[in-house]
């Protein structure tokens, strides 16, 4: 390629409605596992992370946690659109221990998705470097100047004809990361608003994309901890995902 970037922006594909944040709130935390030092829940999509910074998007999956533990911290972020293992550290020790596993990838995650049209390679790897997109934030974009390293594995679970079910296990954690590098595979996720074009996104009434499984070390005792998951949307009876 000649260019440095390499970027389609699909904003013109948004819905002209201002966005309104009503996050799911049954269950209100799905508790998977929780001590004293952590707390491990299934976030749905739909629900952020952390609170945004307008007090209408301070509902979250921090802000619910913090109820019942005031001094929680985030150690990692999901997008708001993607369902899935979260883990939130109950205190500053734990934090900081966990926020160092992720920092050095110890920590292992594996996401599932369906993404558009048939992907032909049963398996593959995508590096491709990212940034901000400062023009069109929040969107990120391959740059291969100013981006950082990206990383994504994936392997091909289930072909059908118009998707496919798609396992990605991100050796890096970038801002997006799966949806830009699923997009410039060219087989964005269904239900991306960012990313996917029109009949891609309005397949499905969410984006389709769940981190369903989650591994780390325990903050406090070093045990290894394992979590999984299965995805909100429906996947073959004939596939396996653990």
């Amino acid at each position: 390629m000649t260019q440095q970037t390499e970027y389609t922006n699909y904003m013109s594909n948004q819905d002209s409605d201002t966005f309104v944040y009503n996050p799911p709130m049954e269950p209100f935390l799905e508790v998977l596992y929780e001590d004293t030092d952590i707390i491990v829940v299934n976030k749905p999509s739909g629900l952020l992370s952390v609170p945004g910074k307008a007090a209408e998007h301070n509902d979250s999956i921090l802000s619910r946690v913090r109820r019942d533990s005031p001094d929680a911290a985030a150690v990692h972020r999901l997008d708001m659109s993607t369902s899935g293992i979260l883990v939130v550290a109950k205190n500053k020790t734990a934090a900081g221990r966990l926020g160092k596993q992720f920092q050095e990838r110890k920590t292992h995650k594996t996401y599932f998705a369906w993404v558009g049209g048939v992907v032909e390679q049963d398996e593959g790897v995508v590096n491709k470097p990212l940034c901000v997109d400062w023009l069109n934030r929040p969107l990120q974009r391959v740059d291969y100047v100013n981006g950082r390293e990206a990383i994504t594995n994936y392997t091909c679970l289930k072909r059908e004809n118009d998707r496919t079910l798609v396992k990605l296990q991100p050796i890096t954690g970038r801002s997006h990361q799966l949806r830009v590098h699923m997009m410039v595979l060219g087989h964005p996720i269904l239900g991306d608003h960012l990313y996917a074009p029109p009949e891609l996104r309005d397949m499905v009434p969410h984006l389709q994309l769940h981190a369903g499984y989650l591994s780390f070390y325990h903050p406090v005792t070093n045990e290894l901890m394992e979590f999984t998951t299965l995805p909100p949307f429906d996947i073959p009876d004939d596939v396996k995902l653990f």
